[in-house]
């Protein structure tokens, strides 16, 4: 099942910056479990943006491609 591009190039841009943020803000974190959580928040942004296609925006049928 291929899974529907749903994340623009806007969104796209601002999850990769989100995600820089958060793992710049991860290494300044006093807890290894919070640091790890802030991690996982990160990558997953990541690989939303890299593959174009967030798995929430699929039941609440958002779509940010339109005009790219």
């Amino acid at each position: 099942m291929a899974l529907p591009k749903n994340v623009g190039n806007g969104d796209s841009n601002i999850r990769m910056i989100a995600a820089a943020v958060i793992i710049t803000i991860s290494f300044f974190m006093p807890g290894v479990a919070l640091q790890m959580l802030l991690t996982v928040i990160a990558l997953v942004l990541l690989f939303t943006s890299w593959k174009r296609t967030c798995f929430a925006y699929i039941p609440l049928k958002i779509d940010t491609t339109k005009g790219d």
